[in-house]
């Protein structure tokens, strides 16, 4: 049996401009993509997760696109340290390629999986592709991480050359794919537990017209084509960041910052990874919030009183997705006006968002609730009922979402805005010892 080299898919999911696929079909003959359907991870996840479900499509798809080359995609269910021991005993790889994934999961499993390895004698090959800047390539000069996202965007685009956008052309290299006669099958949904979602999953057709509109638009959530809607894609890698920023370079500026806040969020995880569960800022663990169960269950379920977050959980809890500046308006309400610990909202967002990415799922949160490394002072607390007259003066999205607004059926407010800030403010204080 001829020994194969294995590409490991894993937040990457296309073979075009794929950093990891092009080195090893570059490097290697005989390239076998594999997948694992990771059990850590699944068991986790409801049973109808819409994002299973978009995944199990994009396998597929995958793999009918490898079946046209004569390969094929091996997807594995399982925990991976079983499913490593069981691919190397099967196909004795004589290295294995990956491209990185910085979260702390991912470290961790992939220290286990690169010491594995090495034992065996197969080189783990690790390259960058879910972000344009990586670990130390954008620092301060003196070395440190940037904290603040201003001055870090500001030498991440003196930073930036064409060379950083071009494409990976993986496509031009199918003679180097393992070809396999015996065709092996997916694992279905129903086999590992879970059912088909019937959410609308968004396309990964990057619309240059909203890019281009989107300093004008993206502020507006009536309007469905304000924002790009590509989260779910960049989350699991079906389109290229490379690409996304080279089409929005000449179009949008605001744009392109966006794309570069995430970057930022990622090189914060890697260099403090205890943000994923403190608070970046140590001094604020000894807020003490009320977590109120009650009140957390009547935020998930929209109804606050407050029509302008009712309608974006509502958006989130139907469609797996909610814009963006509602976003902030709802995870704020949570932090100051209800005083819940910004780890229960954002664990329900990692639980309902389409596009969960937790570096950026993160770095919001801590944003809203002042904990973060660059986030919005303490003592800002959004006003829903001001964010609503700002973004939403005809009411548009409020009643697509909050139908009963306006009538004896709506729900009065849980806590008087003028109150809620106060309390804050005080809790705050207290707290951080000021």
């Amino acid at each position: 049996m001829s020994k194969k080299t294995l590409f490991w898919f894993r937040r990457d999911l296309r073979l075009h401009d794929n950093t990891g696929l092009f080195k090893a079909l570059s490097e290697e003959k005989n390239v076998l993509p594999v997948f694992i359907l990771d059990t850590n991870i699944l068991e986790k996840l409801e049973k109808c997760d819409a994002r299973v479900t978009f995944l199990h499509q994009t396998l597929k798809g995958l793999k009918q696109k490898l079946q046209q080359h004569g390969s094929d995609l091996h997807i594995e269910y399982g925990e991976p340290k079983a499913v490593w021991k069981k691919l190397v005993n099967t196909h004795q790889p004589t290295a294995v390629y990956a491209n990185t994934d910085y979260e702390p999961y991912a470290r961790t499993r992939d220290a286990w999986v690169e010491k594995f390895l090495a034992e065996q004698d197969i080189t783990f090959v690790r390259t960058k592709d879910h972000i344009v800047f990586e670990k130390n390539e954008v620092l301060k000069a003196d070395g440190t991480p940037y904290t603040v996202f201003t001055p870090y965007s500001r030498k991440w685009r003196e930073h930036l050359t064409p060379a950083d956008l071009a494409p990976f052309k993986s496509e031009d290299l199918p003679q180097n794919y393992a070809q396999i006669s015996k065709k092996t099958d997916t694992p279905s949904l129903e086999s590992m537990g879970f059912s088909q979602s019937s959410l609308t999953l968004p396309g990964q057709d990057i619309d240059l017209k909203i890019i281009k509109n989107y300093d004008q638009t993206r502020d507006i959530p009536s309007l469905n084509t304000g924002t790009s809607h590509l989260g779910l894609h960049l989350r699991f890698g079906t389109i290229s960041i490379r690409n996304l920023v080279h089409q929005s370079l000449p179009l949008n500026d605001t744009y392109v910052s966006e794309l570069c806040w995430r970057d930022f969020y990622q090189q914060i995880l890697w260099h403090f990874p205890h943000a994923a569960d403190k608070p970046f800022r140590a001094k604020y663990e000894a807020i003490e919030w009320r977590n109120m169960e009650g009140e957390f269950e009547k935020w998930c379920n929209g109804q606050t009183g407050y029509p302008i977050v009712d309608a974006g959980m509502r958006e989130l809890n139907a469609t797996g997705y909610m814009h963006n500046r509602v976003r902030m308006i709802t995870a704020s309400f949570l932090c100051k006006h209800l005083l819940i610990d910004w780890r229960w909202g954002e664990a329900y967002f990692a639980k309902k968002l389409l596009d969960f990415d937790l570096a950026a799922n993160n770095g919001g949160w801590q944003w809203s609730a002042g904990t973060g490394c660059d986030a919005a002072p303490y003592f800002r607390v959004f006003n829903p009922e001001a964010q609503q007259k700002k973004f939403d003066p005809k009411f548009e999205y409020i009643k697509k979402w909050v139908p009963e607004f306006g009538t004896d059926a709506y729900v009065q407010p849980m806590v008087e805005h003028k109150i809620a800030r106060i309390r804050a403010l005080d809790t705050y204080k207290q707290g951080l010892g000021n």
